[in-house]
């Protein structure tokens, strides 16, 4: 059984805070049913034909894999994007919701997956900062022009069997050439970061506004620090207490800092359980 003394340590600090910042990183997604592409078996197992051929996770996910088999690079983002549509949050993003939406400063998410999921959840698009992108999200991949679309008109059909796209590609309404997701990839050079750009200007000023914020890390690892460093940039700059929800990596620098070895959701469902008694 989990330590008591641990959550309720974590309920009292999201008690005491004015202000949370919500830093989210792949293991988030876990519980809503999402892949988790830990390693290359784990991607393999959610994408066989990918792993019959020995793909690696960074050779399709790489602007590349569209010039070179475009095809196949829109099967496997493609499936990504109708799995991200179809499956809803679980409910610990609406627990964070509500914990935000009590703080007199409210809150601000800083997260690495590029599902969508918190504005799904009902959080606002001006309180997410995506530093990796949206799949929600078009880019020209030449770029032709420094231009971002929604992907709302687009609904792929895919061969799953094979991650092959079986529909027609979405094009550039600029030059007519192929579109790919605004998704920072491997050896990205052409990502057009002008709406990531956006978020971050919105979060810098939302930081000038508070101080000593709650930060509540989650599903973070450190493989691909990217959540892990803005995380410990948050506290080093304003302050505050960090609480880390990690499966396997929970330990924290400081002792006035709470570490949970759990998931995002039965952490998150524990915590609300004692708020409410």
């Amino acid at each position: 059984m989990f330590p008591a003394h641990l959550l309720h340590q974590a309920a009292e600090l999201i008690t005491q805070a004015d202000s949370l910042v919500i830093a989210a990183g792949a293991g988030m997604g876990v519980d809503s049913g999402l892949p988790d592409f830990r390693g290359s078996e784990g991607f393999w197992q959610a994408y066989p034909a990918l792993g019959q051929q020995a793909i690696p996770f960074y050779e399709i996910a790489n602007p590349a894999a569209f010039r070179r088999r475009p095809q196949q690079a829109w099967g496997f983002y493609g499936h990504r994007l109708a799995l991200y549509r179809q499956i809803r949050p679980h409910a610990g993003f609406d627990i964070l919701r509500q914990w935000g939406a009590a703080k007199r400063h409210g809150q601000s998410v800083y997260t690495s997956n590029v599902d969508g999921h918190f504005q799904q959840a009902g959080i606002q698009d001006t309180q997410v900062y995506e530093c990796h992108g949206s799949i929600h999200y078009l880019q020209c991949l030449l770029p032709c022009r420094d231009s971002i679309w929604q992907a709302d008109q687009f609904s792929p059909q895919v061969d799953e069997v094979n991650c092959q796209l079986l529909n027609a590609m979405p094009t550039c309404p600029h030059c007519g050439g192929m579109a790919r997701p605004n998704i920072l990839m491997f050896d990205d050079a052409d990502w057009n970061a002008h709406r990531q750009q956006q978020q971050a200007i919105r979060q810098n000023n939302w930081f000038g506004q508070i101080r000593q914020p709650l930060v509540i890390e989650l599903g973070a690892g450190t493989a691909i620090p990217s959540v892990r460093n803005f995380s410990q940039r948050v506290i080093a700059h304003f302050g505050g207490r960090l609480l880390r929800i990690n499966l396997r990596e929970s330990q924290v620098p400081y002792a006035q800092d709470v570490g949970l070895a759990m998931g995002a959701l039965e952490a998150l469902t524990a915590i609300q359980a004692l708020l409410e008694t």
